[in-house]
């Protein structure tokens, strides 16, 4: 996902949901088989209500607005889009697939025009029939910027995006946009695309009824072209309750079971009293869930030690990367030896400790996720092993005129997120200690991190960083943070190392060309390989997600793609 600050958001509304915030497969408890763990099938039901307890409001619950990975989690019980995320578990869970559409799109001249036709059948909430140009508009009034907030990549991407204004203001629309008729749909983009298919997943090409549209009050009761519709919406998302769409058709629809009769959704809860209520599964929430809050070290530990209680873990791996970042641009790291003495000091045994443990982060020594979709290629150019190699730092150390050592300060947010927090810059310092690097630790407050971290005018030279994935991909990942050509100078800048290398941005657009997703992965993976040999960046670790589930919730599904349960699964007794 595109911004680090938008990441738990996007962890909380995609599984994620934002994001995810959002490696290897996912599964049930200690890595047991996902569908075992949850019964699978065979004992799935339909009725009942399903109660999702979260820690952040549903807000802004309207499609142009969310931003999520996959179309979301609870928003794609009401929101279909073209394609969808395959929710089956663990990698084949990061596949993307049709859903409204009959395919993943069909593309034509070098990937610059996509084709798609729309199912037979497909109705809204109120049994009208769903058209493409229900699709158009609903991608066109994502524009106005009195609904912003989702995907930018439309505006990127499509002929005539950057300068739309939406349909409230220029009612003509979106040319680069055709329907020919009223199941076909034929996008215009101004480069080629290979990934279009995995943009189609996100909530700004669900089907909108012009009628319906009420602007900015449209969140209240979006017209549902998912199994389930909003009959309540209080407090800006705090309180959504979700029943059947009866006008929804499981025969056009191969990836939603929806099994519960009605979903429940209360949020703003504190995240150890949703832990506690999901542990001791009384009443209701036998039949609860969460989206967005994951099990602390603490809980863990409790957890793992009460076999009933460790037999209702999910487990699951998003796409997501906790790395230090440099600009190159402050001494002294803009000499590459320091950079690589500081690679090479890092002690990942200790991050991962204060990251929570090994059941809660992964060590990283690459750039992208440990997954497949994403080109994962191992490489390790700065060998640093379990806990540092600090007579390897003092050496390029005292190549780079810094025999004696050297000070310096490193910038983190003062958040408890167990990612950019103090914990972690602690762990950082402590390591570089051994090599002679002495670390001044600057904590700011999470807005205040944000803001300077991502302003090219006050970016630091050495700070915590992280990104998640749009979608299960290399592109989305590695194009925001070393495309030359996105470093922003009046804006949220993410190309924290101020790369911008001619070779690397080509490649870039050679990969984009590609519709064959499989060989633009390997081309990711070994781009990324590439980048990494600058060492602009130093890889820390991958966060694992564990959340409990409550005792009566069956068939539980984990993808890499969002590495959380995946609720349009689910049954309840």
């Amino acid at each position: 996902m595109r911004q680090p600050s938008l990441i738990a958001r996007r962890v909380a509304v995609a599984s994620v949901s934002l994001v995810v915030a959002a490696g290897a497969a996912a599964c049930g408890p200690e890595d047991n088989d996902a569908k075992s763990s949850g019964g699978g099938d065979s004992q799935a039901k339909k009725g009942g209500t399903l109660s999702v307890l979260n820690s952040n409001p549903q807000s802004d619950f309207d499609p142009a607005r969310l931003y999520t990975s996959g179309g979301g989690n609870v928003p794609s019980l009401v929101f279909r889009t073209l394609t969808t995320r395959n929710r089956e578990n663990g990698a084949a869970g990061a596949k993307v697939v049709p859903d409204l559409a009959t395919d993943t799109g069909r593309p034509s001249k070098n990937a610059t025009v996509w084709t798609y036709t729309l199912k037979k059948g497909l109705k809204f909430e109120d049994g009208s029939p769903i058209t493409s140009a229900d699709i158009k508009y609903g991608i066109e009034r994502s524009f106005a910027a009195e609904l912003s907030g989702g995907a930018p990549y439309l505006r990127d991407w499509l002929i005539g995006g950057a300068d739309y204004q939406g349909p409230y203001k220029d009612k003509k629309g979106l040319d680069s946009i055709e329907t020919p008729d009223d199941l076909t749909i034929v996008f215009h983009l101004n480069k080629p695309e290979g990934e279009f298919p995995y943009l189609a997943t996100q909530t700004q090409f669900t089907p909108v009824p012009k009628a319906k549209d009420t602007g900015t009050k449209y969140e209240q009761h979006p017209v549902s072209s998912g199994p389930y519709k909003v009959v309540k919406n209080e407090n800006d998302g705090e309180r959504l309750l979700l029943e059947r769409n009866t006008h929804w058709s499981a025969s056009t629809d191969a990836e939603r079971k929806a099994y519960p009769d009605r979903i429940d959704v209360r949020s703003g809860l504190d995240s150890s009293v949703i832990n506690q209520r999901l542990s001791s599964s009384q009443g209701t929430d036998a039949a609860a869930v969460t989206t967005d809050t994951n099990l602390g070290p603490a809980e863990l530990a409790k957890v793992t030690g009460d076999k009933e209680l460790a037999s209702r873990v999910g487990t699951g791996h998003f796409g997501y990367t906790n790395y230090i970042a440099f600009n190159p641009k402050v001494k002294p790291f803009d000499n590459p030896k320091v950079r690589e003495a500081i690679s090479y000091a890092i002690d990942r045994s200790s991050v991962v400790n204060a990251a929570g443990g090994s059941s809660l982060a992964e060590p990283a020594t690459t750039y992208l996720p440990n997954q497949k979709s994403f080109g994962y290629t191992p490489y390790d150019h700065f060998p640093a092993g379990a806990s540092g190699n600090a007579a390897k730092a003092k050496e390029l150390l005292k190549e780079a005129g810094y025999k004696n050592g050297l000070t310096v300060t490193l910038t983190h947010s003062n958040s408890k997120d167990f990612e950019t927090s103090p914990e972690i810059a602690t762990a950082i310092q402590d390591a570089l200690k051994k090599a002679g690097i002495t670390v001044k630790l600057q904590g700011l407050e999470s807005n205040d991190y944000s803001d300077k971290v991502q302003s090219v005018k006050t970016e630091p030279g050495f700070f915590l960083a992280h990104w998640g994935a749009d979608w299960p991909s290399g592109g989305p990942f590695l194009a925001p943070i070393f495309d030359g050509r996105q470093i922003v100078k009046d804006g949220a800048n993410f190309n924290t190392g101020f790369l911008n290398d001619k070779s690397v941005n080509d490649e870039i657009d050679a990969i984009n060309k590609l519709t064959d997703l499989d060989e633009a992965a390997k081309r990711w993976g070994a781009l990324d390989k590439k980048i990494g040999e600058q060492a602009l960046t130093v890889p820390l670790f991958h966060p694992v997600y564990k959340r409990l589930y409550g005792k009566d919730v069956k068939n539980i599904v984990i993808s890499d793609w969002t590495g959380v349960l995946d609720i349009s699964q689910v049954a309840v007794k």
